[in-house]
């Protein structure tokens, strides 16, 4: 009956369309401010760069650049650009376009996050070129893994009338119904000789996921590149052979205080959210074991860290906070918190409530917001849950900052430590706990911002781990984020599709889209 189901549908939707769904609204179209998994979405399937990091194997492969070549000193890399490229204007693609796109990309009024991993404690990166077809990232100093860097620069045109414009992807953008769908066609233009494979992508707008995995089911979705704990158990349970865990993710779910000076918050929380001790308290009181087995069903592993177990080269030895009450009630205490008939108050009297706010829709977080609020409320804490659609949730914690806790993950496409930068930075405009800080506010801030700058500094790898694992060190002691879990990479594959290469990074079931085929095509009489 599925099998029919799968055939029915590639009659009505069109057999060379492959189809699948985002939860939310991307927040931009413009690649080079990318910031959400929605519009990274868009951006991978749509746009040009020159080295493409391949998802399976974690190693930089030629895509706009044919070869590339690092100086002796690791300060310079040259790359040598792919001749006969053009964007679908027509225009020509040279080292022009790359040079735009980093004086773009590295203008401060554009406010791009993916420009911070382009920076180091001695200055940012400069690019030149040197002739059509050459083009030169001058850093400031040596740095580790530069190649890497260049898989998240969408390569845009400079001589687009309008932006954001067509791009050097496999696809294009053809249709956007805001809310509803996003039809993407095949770029015609397209570099790669007789790719994509098919002929459309349609993305639809699916924020309810029992939905989204009924029209899998249904054959009217082919991928779930991300499917929840839950259903993935019911579609293991229904159907097997769709139901892919393709091991531990460098991705992680974590918690945070608003630590913002100028968030509208009353002082006495902000005290609170600026305590170590306060924050140590907490993440000692949530049982992330319970976590892993209750809301992920086993297919996750407790994190100690920004850093999965997954990710052997950059991980820093370690367990995760053991789950103890009572040393989080003493780290309270020795902070001034006391319990008055169960409920836990500051030391002027201020009875210890607050919100914790994370994403609309998604079950996993809104369980485990559940799970800790039980953790916390032995503590005499009282936490409230709220939930809200992805750009409200964003607003709130990029732009007004009125909200006084976050649950939310990270999804991290490379193994590298500086793809950390737009994160850990403390000027960052992604910097969760005090975005978009003029100066490092605490001593320990500094401190990982002089350590991050300097291992991305330096070709060394034995520097950069020394330098990276304090940085991991840092962020136990401080606990300006408390990191919860690593979850696996679930995903659901249907039948429908050949050539589809699962892996544990995103995007998991779309990275080598262009290989991708839809089986069953069905032709006219």
């Amino acid at each position: 009956m599925k099998k029919l189901f799968w055939l029915l549908a590639s009659i009505a939707f069109g057999a060379d369309e492959i189809r699948f769904a985002l939860h939310d609204e991307p927040k931009t179209l413009d690649p080079l401010v990318a910031a959400d998994e929605n519009a990274e979405t868009l951006r991978y399937l749509t746009e040009g760069v020159l080295v493409r990091i391949n998802r399976s194997t974690q190693k930089p492969e030629a895509e706009l650049a044919t070869s590339w070549k690092t100086s002796k000193d690791g300060r310079k890399i040259a790359f040598t650009l792919r001749q006969g490229v053009k964007y679908p204007d027509g225009s020509a693609f040279s080292s022009e376009d790359v040079v735009e796109t980093f004086h773009r990309l590295m203008d401060p009024g554009l406010h791009s996050p993916i420009a911070d991993t382009f920076k180091t404690d001695k200055g940012s990166v400069v690019v030149h070129a040197e002739g059509p077809y050459t083009v030169v990232a001058d850093f400031p100093a040596p740095a580790g893994g530069m190649e890497r860097l260049f898989d998240a620069v969408s390569i845009v045109s400079r001589s687009a009338a309008q932006r954001p414009a067509p791009g050097l992807g496999p696809f294009l953008v053809a249709e956007r119904k805001p809310g509803v769908s996003i039809l993407l066609k095949r770029n015609p233009a397209y570099w790669k000789s007789g790719l994509p494979r098919v002929d459309a992508i349609r993305i639809e707008i699916q924020q309810n996921r029992d939905l989204e995995l009924l029209r899998f089911q249904r054959g009217e979705l082919h991928l779930i590149d991300k499917i929840t704990p839950d259903l993935y158990e019911r579609l293991a349970t229904q159907a097997p052979a769709a139901a892919v865990d393709a091991g531990p993710t460098l991705e992680s779910e974590f918690l945070w205080f608003n630590q913002a000076r100028q968030s509208p918050l009353p002082e006495y929380k902000k005290e609170w959210f600026r305590s170590t001790a306060f924050r140590r308290a907490v993440s000692a009181a949530i049982n992330r074991a319970d976590l892993c087995r209750v809301v992920y069903h086993g297919h996750a592993v407790p994190a100690a860290g920004p850093i999965s177990p997954a990710n052997k080269q950059w991980f820093k030895d370690g367990t995760p906070d053991a789950f103890d009450p009572g040393a989080a009630q003493r780290r309270l205490e020795s902070a001034g918190f006391k319990l008055h008939n169960g409920a836990l108050h500051d030391a002027t009297g201020n009875l210890v409530e607050f919100s914790v706010v994370t994403n609309a829709g998604s079950k996993a977080r809104e369980r485990m917001s559940i799970l800790i609020q039980q953790d916390l409320a032995k503590l005499g804490m009282k936490l409230n849950i709220v939930t809200l659609d992805f750009p409200s949730l964003i607003e709130r914690i990029t732009r007004s900052l009125n909200y006084e806790a976050c649950l939310l993950g990270l999804v991290n496409v490379d193994s590298d430590p500086s793809s950390l930068m737009n994160v850990l930075l403390s000027s960052a405009a992604n910097h969760p706990w005090n975005p978009a800080e003029k100066h490092p506010e605490t001593a320990w801030e500094a401190e990982i911002d002089r350590l991050m700058l300097a291992q991305a500094a330096t070709a060394d790898d034995h520097t950069r781990k020394k330098d990276f694992d304090r940085v991991q060190e840092i962020l136990r002691e401080q606990a300006p984020v408390i990191y919860l879990l690593h979850p696996n990479a679930l995903s659901a594959v249907s039948p429908q599709l050949g050539g589809v290469k699962v892996a544990a990074f995103f995007p998991r079931t779309f990275w080598d889209v262009q290989h991708i085929t839809v089986r069953n095509k069905v032709t006219g009489p």
